[in-house]
């Protein structure tokens, strides 16, 4: 028993965060996740050395460059500016929501989903006050297209550029739109049909006043652009890269580090925007390393591996979405990756883990770390949003994307 202790340990974890309340203590998604990293360490199922280096650096240090990036769009009222241009084409919530879905679905291909979590929280926030639609809505439609949206691109999250990378896959660009971007975007047009079959009343306003113009911080917006441009000139190198030498020259640390830097070196507001990124985050995801790692060292989720899972498409879609609500999806894809290409599977198979692993964060709030960003985000602003409120959505949703994926991967393969 004391050998999977870490496995109740993540199970305590899941259920909490489940419920997120123990008596009369409302529990923040950061502390359940610190508290289940703690009792692994007090416990000695992982050492303190072990757990140190589990922690990935690459990861902490995107995160929290992204986070500076996008606490300086929101302190200048860049992010205002723009959300006042795009949104104000929108004249009802339907055009919202698709704005949403597909906008901000597109651009998580190319800028990564997480980034895109940390810089759409606040937005749609801001726009559901303007535009008095229910935030939750908002949020949902939010998390939906960042994830979706991110499948049909190596770049557009952790876990699929594993396996662009180590997949020995040539052109992973173009491979990944041969096989994904027709059912991603037959995926986002369904998002916005459950969004509104579920959150039905919320259509029914038919028309908007127009939106008051801004108030900006001329200087810290001007440097907001120049980290904006960055990401997108980096990104835009990478993805030229890829097509032509097969591989990228930029690491994503590097891109959200050398994005932030024209903040921290030259905002008179830098300690304001450092003070105020989203440390609760960086705090979960470093909890999170720690007791995914004493997971992992119990050999548990290996041992439910069988060929089977490893060659039928069905099966690595299902197995994908499962286990990535417990195990997360990037570890998951870490120690799937290999296991499929030395089954010797086809392109199809890899398309399948890749996409499977990523609409996993349709399905509950803990199936993808973007999830977590935009729920503490908007905690922080005081507007929650439940886990089960999330699979009122997320259950009928992921079904209807697995049956999508399933269908064209059996076809295009």
């Amino acid at each position: 028993m004391t050998t999977y202790l870490p496995i109740l340990v993540l199970a305590a974890v899941f259920l909490l965060i489940a419920i997120r309340q123990v008596g009369r203590f409302n529990l923040k998604i950061w502390q359940i996740m610190l508290g289940g990293a703690v009792a692994v360490l007090v416990t000695g199922q992982i050492s303190p050395a072990d757990a140190l280096f589990a922690i990935d650096p690459s990861v902490m240090l995107f995160l929290f460059g992204m986070f500076v990036v996008g606490e300086a769009m929101v302190a200048s009222g860049y992010l205002s500016c723009i959300a006042h241009r795009f949104f104000a084409r929108a004249k009802n919530p339907d055009q919202v929501v698709l704005f949403i879905l597909f906008g901000m679905g597109i651009l998580s291909a190319l800028l990564m989903n997480d980034t895109l979590a940390v810089i759409g929280t606040p937005l749609v926030l801001g726009l559901a006050a303007s535009r008095k639609i229910s935030p939750k809505l908002l949020l949902l439609a939010l998390a939906i297209a960042i994830t979706t949206g991110s499948v049909m691109s190596p770049i557009g999250n952790p876990q699929n550029l594993l396996v662009a990378l180590n997949a020995g896959i040539t052109s992973p660009f173009v491979t990944f739109a041969v096989w994904l971007v027709i059912p991603t975007l037959i995926c986002l047009s369904l998002s916005w049909g459950v969004l509104r079959w579920i959150y039905r009343g919320e259509f029914a306003q038919c028309t908007f006043a127009e939106l008051p113009v801004p108030a900006c911080d001329d200087k810290l917006m001007l440097l907001s652009k120049v980290s904006l441009a960055i990401i997108l000139l980096l990104a835009a190198i990478n993805i030229t890269a890829s097509l032509v030498t097969g591989s990228m020259l930029v690491t994503l640390p590097l891109i959200a580090i050398g994005a932030a830097l024209p903040i921290i070196l030259f905002s008179h507001r830098r300690v304001e925007i450092v003070k105020s990124i989203d440390w609760c985050t960086l705090v979960f995801f470093a909890a999170m390393f720690v007791l995914m790692e004493s997971v992992w060292q119990t050999g548990f989720f290996q041992s439910l591996v069988s060929g089977g899972m490893l060659a039928s498409i069905p099966a690595l879609l299902g197995t994908s979405i499962v286990f990535s609500q417990f195990i997360s999806n990037v570890p998951f894809v870490a120690l799937f990756q290999p296991l499929v290409t030395e089954a010797g599977a086809g392109t199809a198979q890899l398309m399948a883990l890749a996409a499977g692993s990523t609409i996993a964060g349709n399905l509950t709030i803990l199936g993808a770390a973007s999830n977590v960003i935009i729920i503490q985000n908007a905690e922080k602003q005081g507007v929650p949003l439940t886990f089960f409120e999330f699979m009122k959505v997320g259950v009928p949703l992921t079904v209807l994307q697995v049956l999508v994926y399933w269908g064209w991967l059996a076809l295009a393969g």
